[in-house]
């Protein structure tokens, strides 16, 4: 990494970051948007933040930023409610304070003259991919095409795309509201029969599009992937057939959250062998051919 572990601990800033608004979505899913100006000054797409969910509960959890707005000083989360810390995380109300702790975690890192980035996100890792998505329009004027997968229902209503994305079944036209206000191209999968969504895997959907490309067109591609396990391996497959950078986002289980336990390893390749790297502060973002490796199942970590 170009940036030292010691420059990239001095970023992280501890808050009492203010509920400025927390929406409940179908499949017991959140957004939540808290005022935490130092975190919105440093966050970049892949990074998280470590949140204390209830006074009573030690343990923080640590949530991927979906957006941040520095000039307005907010940050804001998409988290599904799945055990006890998230589910009285679901209960804050506009005007309470939570601890913060963020930014923390490399971001992605776009390849200069990889003008036409693919965006991957499946589940509670689309988070990063909407980060990226407006940090690439908004610093690098290039639309990505962004495609998500859920087996919940989406965290928003999906909209028929008003943009076309030749290569792309001419079916699949469900679109996250936000890219079409952003006019960056946005399709949804899923395997639940979802009105416009390709009945499919998302990487499927990803080969479509990158089967419709000519070479030349196809060799400025870079590939951005966050999501479960499962997918971004097929992501890395993916992305290694067709000669194509590529980087993931990690999803694991952490304690500290800033490097000192070593609770969240997982095995990476180096050019002196395999390492194993601690996915909250070497991570969560990484090159997909160093996680996964051809022929070989990488990822090492006793939560999988």
């Amino acid at each position: 990494m170009a940036t030292s572990k010691f420059t990239r601990r001095g970023t992280i800033c501890l808050e009492d970051a203010e509920v400025l608004g927390h929406d409940a979505f179908p499949g017991e899913q959140f957004i939540l948007r808290l005022r935490a100006p130092r975190c919105a000054a440093r966050a970049g797409p892949g990074s998280f933040a470590h949140l204390s969910c209830d006074p009573l509960l030690p343990m923080r959890r640590p949530l991927s930023i979906m957006r941040a707005d520095a000039d307005a000083g907010w940050v804001e989360f998409l988290y599904k409610a799945v055990g006890t810390g998230t589910r009285l995380l679901s209960r804050r109300r506009p005007g309470e304070r939570i601890s913060l702790l963020g930014p923390i975690g490399e971001s992605f890192r776009p390849t200069p003259g990889q003008d036409r980035p693919l965006l991957i996100g499946g589940g509670v890792g689309i988070p990063p991919m909407v980060f990226l998505a407006d940090r690439l329009r908004r610093d690098r004027g290039c639309a990505p095409l962004v495609l998500m997968g859920s087996e919940v229902p989406f965290p928003f209503t999906a909209a028929p795309s008003r943009m076309l994305v030749p290569g792309l079944p001419a079916d699949v036209i469900a679109a996250m509201p936000l890219m079409e206000d952003w006019k960056v191209a946005s399709r949804l999968a899923s395997l639940q029969g979802y009105a416009g969504c390709f009945e499919g895997y998302i990487t499927d959907l990803a080969r479509h599009w990158l089967d419709s490309l000519s070479g030349p067109e196809r060799g400025r591609v870079e590939v951005f992937a966050c999501g479960p396990h499962p997918m971004l391996e097929a992501t890395a497959r993916l992305a290694r057939e067709y000669g194509l950078p590529c980087q993931v986002c990690l999803e694991e289980f952490m304690a500290c959250g800033v490097g000192g336990c070593a609770g969240c390893t997982v095995q990476v390749q180096t050019p002196t062998g395999p390492a194993m790297k601690r996915v909250c502060v070497d991570g969560p973002v990484f090159d997909a051919a160093d996680v996964f490796p051809e022929g070989a199942g990488a990822m090492v970590n006793a939560g999988e």
